[in-house]
């Protein structure tokens, strides 16, 4: 890639922008047909982008962008197992876990047999602890607790709510936070005879999972059960695995090319195969897969991947939009905002290009968000109203699962449809006026009454429309994201695998330990007061 050719494409897009900041979107729908013409369909979905400022010469130099960061190499690369993960030196591999008739290479090397032989072993098993044939303590397993961090927790936890009408097996719990709290209240009512607990840590060292594991190692030994017969583990380090006495036959591994945030689709995915079962995990991976395919073979001016990224670039580095708000009207997508918060947080929370030098414009957005109708209630006001500006991406199903409360999701749609429209419309102080002169106000207090009723509007948003939630429509929705998230990273110039900034907090924390048992007094002075404030409040000063 020329860094001249792509600094000059970043040009055009700047200027561009600059010579239609102040145009409404609204009206961009006075000629042609612009919700079919900023719009796309595939695998199932329709992303609509008609919501925003995007323009035909915009989107065309919006492409170009992606081109000049040469897109189509980088995809490649990913897709066949170069070593795209240059600070770590690893491949990127997660997309080889659901593409399981694939052929993929790494150091010459095909990775799939491995990767479907763990894929066998694991429907083995849940099919073994699904129909009752293998048994723990106290017989059939009835609860799953499933313990990890980040990516080993956001993912299925995620997943297994979103598919709940599916799920047919155990129930599925999950502990990730380091606060006993979270252990305590979800093993609170579970009998330790019945549960089957999956221990989720690639390296078995992080220090949450493994805090949090001793604690349910505990719990079982404390009810006079054996622990190692309760256990799973999800991991790649037998040697500590077999250390707390998990059989081999329960211990399901990974390489080091599927990064954690990106794992659901693996053994992390354990849990909810447990849940739902392993044909309908299958049609889960085949979901993301046809979402792979499509982000492969599909021209850029139609391909869902780029056109999210491009609309997100749009909006972060072209517009300063610093943050995006995922507001899925789905409520048992309740947990995809928190995952994709880590997704792309993780990924393009960045400040330095893949050669090391400083960034030259902003990386990733923050993104956050809940489900609608409950956010209506919330942060909407801000988004509507607020003085900032806030791209909103929703998300709806045609249809929902309970079709005795058809009503109910025809009325989730029309509010999802109505907050789109609102954002972008907004109202007028002339139409406010009118409205308060209804209503008897006059004068002065017309005037102030009609000003807080003002909407600026000509706030942007998406939408992307499906179905219905199933496990291929989850997969395809997980893998559009993801996707996004490589080709912003790749127009960015950064890498999107690799999370240093994680590390040095883990880092002080470990070494904060002995200052918390009084033996040792932190250098920094702040720190060294609160440690002694919080001693002095355990009664340990």
């Amino acid at each position: 890639m020329s860094k001249k050719t792509l600094e000059a494409a970043w040009a055009r897009l700047a200027a561009h922008h600059k010579s239609v900041a102040a145009r409404p979107i609204s009206t961009l729908f006075a000629h042609g047909d612009r919700p079919a013409e900023f719009s796309a369909t595939a695998c199932g979905f329709l992303f609509d982008y008609s919501k925003t400022n995007i323009d035909r010469e915009g989107r065309e130099l919006l492409l170009e962008l992606a081109e000049a960061a040469q897109i189509g190499t980088a995809r490649a690369a990913m897709f066949t197992g170069e070593k795209i993960n240059r600070t770590e030196g690893r491949a990127v591999l997660h997309t080889a876990l659901r593409a399981l008739d694939a052929e993929v290479q790494v150091d010459g090397q095909d990775v799939m047999a491995a990767v479907r032989a763990t894929h066998a072993r694991m429907c083995t098993f849940a099919e073994a602890v699904r129909s009752g044939a293998f048994t723990v303590s106290g017989g059939a397993v009835r609860d799953v607790v499933n313990i990890g961090i980040g990516g080993s927790d956001l993912g299925p936890a995620m997943a297994c709510l979103a598919l709940a009408p599916q799920a047919d097996g155990p129930r599925c719990h999950f502990v990730s936070n380091v606060d006993g709290a979270h252990v305590h209240d979800v093993l609170a009512g579970l009998d330790p005879a019945r549960t089957l607990v999956i221990v989720a840590s690639k390296t078995f060292t992080t220090i949450e999972t493994m805090t949090n594991a001793g604690h349910v190692r505990d719990w079982l030994a404390a009810a006079g059960l054996d622990p190692a017969a309760h256990l799973v583990a999800l991991s790649s380090a037998t040697g500590k695995t077999a250390e707390w006495g998990i059989p081999p036959a329960r211990v399901f591994g990974f390489e080091d090319w599927v990064g954690g945030r990106y794992s659901v689709w693996g053994p992390i995915g354990l849990s909810l195969m447990l849940a739902i079962g392993p044909a309908r995990f299958n049609d889960f991976l085949a979901g993301a897969a046809a979402m792979d395919r499509h982000f492969r073979e599909a021209p850029l001016q139609e391909n869902l991947p780029v056109l999210l990224a491009l609309v997100g670039i749009w909006h972060n580095q072209i517009c300063g939009h610093a943050t995006r708000a995922v507001l899925p009207y789905d409520q048992r997508l309740a947990r995809l905002p928190a995952y994709l918060q880590q997704l792309e947080m993780e990924s393009n929370g960045k400040r330095v290009a893949m050669d090391g030098q400083d960034l030259t414009r902003h990386s990733g957005p923050i993104v956050w968000g809940e489900p609608g109708t409950n956010g209506q209630h919330a942060f909407y006001q801000l988004l509507h109203q607020g003085t900032r500006i806030v791209p909103a991406e929703f998300l709806i199903a045609a249809r929902g699962h309970e079709p005795d409360l058809d009503n109910q999701h025809r009325l989730l749609i029309a509010n999802c449809l109505a907050q789109a429209q609102a954002l972008l419309e907004g109202r007028s102080l002339e139409t406010a006026r009118e409205m308060m002169a209804a209503r008897g106000f006059t004068g002065d207090d017309l005037e102030m009454q009609a000003r807080h009723r003002v909407f600026p509007g000509n706030r942007p948003s998406t939408l992307l429309v499906y179905e219905r939630l199933s496990p291929a429509a989850l997969g395809g929705i997980l893998a559009l994201y993801e996707h996004r998230v490589f080709v912003e990273g790749v127009i960015l110039g950064i890498n999107s695998f690799d999370q240093w900034g994680v590390e040095l907090g883990k880092e002080l924390a470990l070494a904060l330990a002995p200052a918390l048992e009084g033996e040792a007094v932190p250098a920094e002075p702040s720190t060294a007061a609160l440690v002694a404030h919080l001693r002095a409040l355990r009664g340990e000063a």
